[in-house]
């Protein structure tokens, strides 16, 4: 079994509780014995994929298979042409260039749902939706990466993994995957 689920702000990718006050996966709904597989921070939304087969780790994870991510990113201004050329080729983060990225502004500029509690807004300040396409995980890789070309990310939201989209997947609901859908994978 494969599901896909919504994952709203301060939701833990786990189903223990930590010291925080974060939600948990346990207030969903899940069928017995699924685990999450990868993770997004609490403060990240967007599309997480839970099973209750562990091949489907190796298969979505590994950088090797290429799998795609794709991530919508709200940045603190506005990238410039370099700027994108510069998350394609790779940046370093912590010592390490990562691998070749797809990035570009989202044209035209989404409409998302706020977020509560909202995010940081400066008014002197303009911010911008990205879409932002890797296939390696490292921790908290996306919000490094525009951070290392002078755009903090305000907002982050996995919109896909692979062929499967978040789509119109409402915040905190989940569904399982077709075969077809898995098979993508």
């Amino acid at each position: 079994m494969l599901l896909a689920f919504h994952k709203p702000y301060a939701v833990l990718s786990q189903f223990t509780p930590d010291k925080g006050e974060n939600r948990t996966l346990a207030e969903f709904g899940f069928p017995k014995d699924v685990y999450a597989i990868g993770r997004l921070d609490a403060d990240s939304e967007g599309l997480l994929l839970l099973s209750d087969e562990p091949q489907w780790n190796a298969r979505i994870l590994s950088p090797k298979n290429e799998l795609w991510k794709t991530y919508w990113a709200q940045v603190e201004g506005t990238p410039s042409s370099e700027s994108l050329t510069q998350l394609r080729e790779g940046v370093i983060i912590e010592g390490k260039k990562t691998l070749p990225a797809r990035a570009s502004i989202l044209e035209p500029q989404p409409t998302i749902v706020p977020r509560n509690p909202p995010i940081r807004v400066r008014k002197s300040i303009p911010d911008t939706w990205i879409e932002l396409q890797i296939h390696e995980g490292r921790n908290r890789q996306v919000r490094k990466m525009t951070a290392a070309m002078g755009h903090p990310t305000l907002r982050l939201i996995r919109r896909a993994i692979g062929e499967i989209n978040l789509g119109d997947l409402a915040s905190g609901t989940w569904r399982e995957l077709s075969r077809e859908e898995s098979q993508s994978l």
